[in-house]
């Protein structure tokens, strides 16, 4: 089964619908702080779109959070129906369970490596307090580390790392994508290697800070065709 495919960071209707006939899994908007952070309102616009995909499944739209308010989650919520809420900051195992009985969407839980740091003890930290999110957490998502915004930081982490995750994630049927400096380039090799549920792509799929088609479709069918 190929690889799922998240495009991440959409802010542009046109673009958008010029993605219809592509086999793209999800499509993520961002709603916390970032250059490409977009208003609930412009989210529901944007979800629209995903209606006429007519060759493929309509896409999962999924909202990028980093340490949101219950309200604000709830104001999101009431003015579009994520099918994915992605936590990419601190939020604890309780705030999650709340977030998933509330709205029953699927829940994204990311774990964020500082870009070069190595070593097991870090691993199994980590995977210690993943253990508390088990029963409501639908996938894992791991990223880059961005000290301004979270994520989003156009870098590769050890990829080294990916296995023990993999492992963790595969026993307790939970899903498992990675992001973080992926591009046309390097995801064959990725997920030939690694073999994740999905992968997670917005600043190699851009060209000046702006989404390029040919681009998306280029990483589209590498991914397909690994």
């Amino acid at each position: 089964m190929p690889a799922a495919v998240k495009i991440c960071g959409l802010q542009d209707v046109e673009v958008l619908k010029s993605m219809i006939n592509l086999p793209v899994d999800y499509i993520g908007v961002v709603f916390a702080k970032s250059r490409r952070q977009i208003t609930p309102e412009k989210a529901a616009e944007l979800r629209s779109v995903l209606f006429e995909w007519s060759l493929h499944e309509r896409p999962k739209l999924a909202g990028v959070f980093v340490n949101p308010t219950m309200q604000e989650l709830k104001h999101v919520m009431e003015t579009v129906s994520l099918d994915v809420i992605q936590l990419h900051g601190q939020e604890s195992a309780e705030f999650c369970q709340q977030v998933k009985e509330l709205w029953h969407a699927d829940l994204f839980k990311v774990v964020s490596f500082p870009k070069d740091e190595t070593g097991q003890d870090a691993d199994y930290a980590a995977l210690q307090r993943l253990n508390d999110y088990v029963g409501f957490v639908d996938a894992i998502l791991l990223d880059t580390f961005d000290p301004l915004y979270g994520g989003g930081s156009g870098k590769t982490f050890a990829w080294e790392r990916i296995p023990v995750y993999a492992e963790w994630a595969t026993e307790r049927g939970i899903a498992m994508f990675v992001a973080g400096g992926l591009q046309t380039d390097n995801v064959q090799h990725l997920i030939q290697t690694y073999r994740p549920y999905g992968v997670d792509v917005s600043s190699g799929v851009e060209t000046e800070g702006l989404k390029d088609i040919s681009k998306i479709t280029a990483f589209v069918e590498r991914v397909k065709q690994a």
